[in-house]
């Protein structure tokens, strides 16, 4: 049965890894999405017309460089004078958002073609003095030029409080995740490390097969655990390769178009992969009023929203699955939220660690990949998850070769998730609290340093603390259990044992 004409369908998929830490010469964002584009049209089978025709150009927002209107830059590079011209704020959360967000407007006959395109430089960035960064050559565009239209508004999501006790970076935030997660498990920390190794190497596995994937050096669960020189820990539980590799330069990008409108391209029907429906929730979005740091509600009501919208789908029907893995504590968090068991195959490219972490992007790759695993195992399920933030931002995608019986169906899932807070931050404590989870920051020189503690205070609310006093970072760092430990924060925020 033919699906109906304004049945949304992803028809091309683009992705490069310019490999400049093997020679390659360096190439801007905006001319890497117009390759990738240039490559997800040949891969449409409709070659440049699939490109020249697009109604919007819509971009995930790159960070190794600032344009003012990157869709713009890359629609003149492909020949096209799209009506939209979009980029995105920033979140891993956003690729998966744009391919729903195209899907509804074709679906509503607001668009026939859209662009999705997103591109990272960021080895050539960090090697470059940032007084030098000019010298690259890359395009700028001055304020005559009309800015692009962002396709969400941005949200605060570290609290003033927060900041001034340095608990902002992703790898310490998570980490802290992680601790936490294990605890409640009432699991040993060496026992919790070989069970994520594990869990890494099965990403790592994927990624050995995967021929876009920057990282393709098979390691073993003892190798991503065990610390070295080139494998240090960053923020102890955490080993280096437990973490996003960001240092790549990567583009991907989509076509999504209506399904009469592949027909009068000509692409192979071979080439149609559906997006079947999609959500979107997010949870409370400053860490510190979150009911606890294991899990994220919001996550688990937008799966199954999903699995709703689309006509009573269960987990079992999953045949690919790719979860956002910035760090081993996220795909836990969503693989228990969704209902899905860690030994399955939880990757299609690798995950971020492996297949690279091109910052907002990287579900650009994965929606990428999963098209061809899905065209190579026609009539099956693929899911696809985004996440920003902290665990904070979420959007999921269902995608078959099958189109769907009742069309596309999108969701916005947040009057089903836990969206108030549910805990008070104390912002000034001088007194006993009791931890909750904590991490050690390790220097370049594989040193410990410092560590970052989660307290609950007796009247439930939660409160930061740190050290850098040598006896308490080496006792919680000794591997004996810490959380539940009484502890006392001074008022300056440092903690005493």
């Amino acid at each position: 049965m033919a699906p109906d004409p304004r049945t949304p369908v992803l028809v091309g998929v683009g992705q490069w890894s310019n490999r400049v830490d093997r020679g390659e010469p360096a190439v801007e964002p905006v001319d890497m999405m117009a390759e990738a584009l240039r490559r997800a049209a040949e891969d449409s089978g409709a070659g440049p017309r699939a490109l020249e025709r697009a109604d919007a150009v819509r971009v995930s927002r790159s960070l190794s460089r600032s344009y003012r209107n990157p869709a713009r830059l890359v629609a003149e590079r492909l020949g096209a004078a799209p009506r939209d011209e979009a980029v995105t704020p920033v979140g891993g959360n956003e690729p998966q958002g744009l391919v729903a967000q195209a899907s509804r407007d074709v679906a509503a006959g607001d668009a026939d073609i859209v662009l999705i395109c997103g591109a990272e430089a960021w080895r050539t960035r960090s090697a470059t003095p940032r007084d030098r960064r000019e010298d690259l050559g890359w395009t700028t565009q001055d304020d005559t030029v009309s800015p692009a239209r962002q396709t969400a508004p941005d949200f605060r999501l570290n609290h003033p409080a927060e900041i001034a006790r340095q608990v902002f970076a992703p790898s310490q935030v998570y980490a802290l995740f992680e601790h936490a997660l294990r605890a409640a498990a009432e699991r040993p920390i060496d026992e919790h490390l070989v069970r994520i190794s594990e869990l890494w190497a099965r990403f790592n596995a994927v990624a050995v097969r995967n021929p876009h994937a920057w990282i393709r050096e098979p390691l073993t669960a003892e190798q991503i655990r065990t610390p070295t020189p080139d494998n240090r820990w960053i923020w102890w539980p955490y080993t280096k390769v437990m973490n996003a590799n960001n240092a790549v330069e990567q583009s991907a990008a989509l076509i999504v178009c209506s399904a009469d409108t592949a027909a009068a391209l000509g692409v192979p029907r071979d080439r149609w992969v559906f997006p079947r429906a999609a959500t979107r929730a997010h949870d409370t979005y400053i860490v510190s009023h979150r009911r606890d740091l294991r899990s994220a509600p919001a996550l688990g009501a937008a799966a199954r929203t999903l699995l709703a919208l689309a006509g009573g789908v269960s987990t079992d029907d999953l045949a690919h699955v790719d979860l956002y893995s910035c760090f081993p504590s996220a795909v836990e968090v969503a693989a228990a939220e969704i209902g899905l068991g860690l030994d399955r195959q939880l990757t299609v490219t690798g995950g971020l660690s492996f297949a690279g972490g091109p910052w907002n992007n990287y579900g650009t790759h994965a929606i990428a990949t999963m098209a061809g695993v899905l065209r190579a195992d026609p009539g099956s399920l693929g899911l696809v998850t985004g996440v920003g933030g902290y665990l904070t931002k979420h959007t999921l995608g269902l995608y078959s070769t099958e189109p769907p019986p009742d069309g596309f169906r999108w969701a916005d899932a947040q009057e089903h998730a836990e969206a108030t807070p549910t805990r008070g931050l104390a912002e000034e404590v001088d007194g006993t609290a009791t931890v909750e989870s904590w991490v050690v920051q390790h220097g370049r020189d594989g040193d410990a340093e410092a560590v970052q503690v989660a307290c609950l205070l007796d009247d439930g609310r939660r409160a930061w603390a740190s050290s850098d006093d040598g006896d308490t970072v080496a006792e919680m760092r000794s591997g004996a259990e810490q959380v539940g430990r009484v502890v006392k924060i001074r008022a300056d925020g440092t903690l005493s044992l």
